[in-house]
């Protein structure tokens, strides 16, 4: 979807979209969208001829973790949703924990994702799969739409409108504006381990390749799963405004993001997989920050919201 400055979406006092990115930062996207996907087709051959050492996989796994947890409890449930308040120092490592997905900054992560919520699945979402009607190919369309070509469209949502709150909030302004710092650190730091366990060039190079781009591979797809099949496939156990749905084969990757369906009939809920059953990595997390101090007024699920929102 493209707007311009003749589109509602861009104009009144309030508008939506507010500026478009600069040549360069759009073609920093096209490089950080293809090139972990180029290393993770790459993955396949060399794990066949070649095998993969264990201190790749073990930088694999571990820079996934953090990342994605960055995201899903600290962009998501903490800095758009409000699900909990967290100490200064908290909020400060989770931006940070939160960049080294790769996803933009959390500035404009947030604000994408608050106007997500406030049109999902209607005019105006950044990234809904339904967008382009309802025939085979216009579905194909709105899947590839919603998983990855999005980040594609060079409008910005408008901060002002959407993240006023952290505008304001100095300590993750800063955080945001030094987001190249940790793009790089998110993809050296592998290496530099890397070289460190197996003491040679040799893994520097495969802690570079594993646990920087095939992990941001991994964990962009896995991020744009939530977008797209988690709006198109799944159940539906609660009543939303939209298409959400909950989709478990994803739910240990995306640390409980995929039950989708529940954050969406209720946003602000600090956990998402609230069935029996329904194993959710990011409210565990949040529960423990809780137990430490960390993190306060979480906002738990209970059963009357529950009862409330169930789908007879």
């Amino acid at each position: 979807m493209t707007v311009t400055a003749e589109d509602p979406l861009a104009a009144g006092p309030n508008p939506v979209i507010s500026g478009r990115r600069t040549a360069l930062q759009h073609a920093m996207i096209y490089v950080f969208v293809a090139t972990p996907m180029v290393a993770l087709v790459l993955a396949v051959p060399l794990v066949w001829g070649w095998g993969v050492d264990w201190h790749d996989l073990l930088l694999l796994a571990i820079f996934y973790v953090i990342a994605v947890l960055g995201v899903t409890v600290g962009f998501h449930r903490h800095f758009t949703h409000k699900s909990f308040k967290a100490k200064p120092w908290l909020r400060v490592a989770m931006a940070i924990t939160g960049s080294l997905a790769v996803q933009g900054n959390v500035l404009n992560w947030v604000a994408d994702h608050r106007r997500h919520h406030a049109f999902s699945d209607r005019e105006g979402d950044p990234h809904s799969p339904w967008l382009f009607g309802t025939s085979p190919l216009a579905v194909a369309r709105g899947f590839l739409h919603a998983h990855m070509t999005w980040f594609f469209d060079r409008n910005e949502t408008n901060h002002r409108r959407f993240i006023p709150d952290l505008l304001a909030d100095r300590a993750i302004v800063r955080v945001s504006k030094t987001f190249g710092v940790w793009v790089a650190v998110s993809l050296l730091l592998p290496a530099v381990l890397g070289a460190l366990l197996s003491w040679s060039w040799a893994g520097a190079i495969t802690g570079f390749f594993w646990g920087g781009l095939v992990r941001l591979a991994v964990s962009n797809h896995v991020t744009w799963s939530i977008n797209s099949i988690c709006h198109m496939v799944g159940e539906r156990p609660f009543r939303s405004r939209d298409r959400s749905r909950n989709f478990w084969p994803l739910a240990i990757l995306s640390m409980g993001e995929s039950w989708h369906n529940l954050h969406h009939a209720d946003p602000t809920c600090a956990r998402h997989g609230v069935l029996r059953g329904q194993i959710d990595i990011s409210a565990r997390v949040i529960w423990l920050f809780e137990r430490f101090g960390w993190a306060y007024d979480v906002r738990w699920p209970t059963s009357r919201r529950l009862a409330r929102l169930t789908v007879n």
